[in-house]
């Protein structure tokens, strides 16, 4: 489950990847193959852990909780 860590403890519920969401604001088909592997690969690179879910229509990234802005930062390099 993807839910709120206040949501998680309210609950009593154990979690073991506190992130944070960034939705890709790009319209992705989900017959674009490759596209989150680049993604993922890129951040990689930076030794950074990402749990990426594809929607409909757009992507998002679960980051570790306190690298967001590392993560936008590559991101917008990459988008470069």
């Amino acid at each position: 489950m993807i839910l709120l860590k206040e949501e998680a403890e309210a609950h009593g519920l154990p979690y073991e990847f506190p992130s944070r969401m960034i939705t890709l604001d790009v319209h992705s088909s989900l017959e674009a193959v490759g596209f989150i592997a680049r993604i993922t690969t890129e951040l990689a690179k930076h030794d950074m852990g990402v749990n990426p879910v594809s929607a409909f229509y757009h992507d998002h990234l679960f980051v570790p909780e306190g690298r967001d802005q590392e993560a936008l930062d590559i991101l917008k390099h990459l988008a470069e």
